[in-house]
């Protein structure tokens, strides 16, 4: 059985939600890696190797969207499983985002903590 923790890459500028999360995944058994930007995000994915990315959308420098594109055209990040968790509840944004490759979108205020644990889990093949 393959023991090692599964390392989450938390991408988030809201210092004050990124630490919630953060700490809820640590509670959880993850090893959390946290950017606070899309560029540091991008160099964060290629040198940590993360099992799946948590991906703010509205973020500084590089938006959620273009962090999604990048890490889908680097042989390195291709094939991080990505959850999107975004403010941005509209149709057109979540088929941007499904255009781009991402595994789950999930809109910050549909869903709880909980639901996101919940889903990181089912995309990283962990049953409770």
């Amino acid at each position: 059985m393959d023991t090692r923790k599964r390392k989450i890459l938390l991408v988030e500028d809201d210092t004050a939600l990124a630490s919630v999360y953060r700490s809820r995944l640590e509670l959880e058994g993850f090893d959390v890696c946290e950017a606070n930007n899309g560029e540091d995000a991008l160099s964060l994915a290629v040198s940590e190797h993360p099992d799946l990315i948590l991906l703010d959308v509205m973020m500084p420098k590089i938006s959620g969207f273009d962090v999604l594109d990048i890490l889908r055209n680097t042989p390195e990040t291709t094939n991080i499983r990505v959850i999107m968790l975004t403010a941005l509840s509209q149709p057109k944004d979540k088929e941007r985002a499904e255009q781009l490759g991402v595994d789950d979108y999930l809109v910050k205020s549909q869903v709880v903590i909980g639901d996101v644990v919940e889903r990181v889990r089912y995309h990283l093949g962990m049953s409770k």
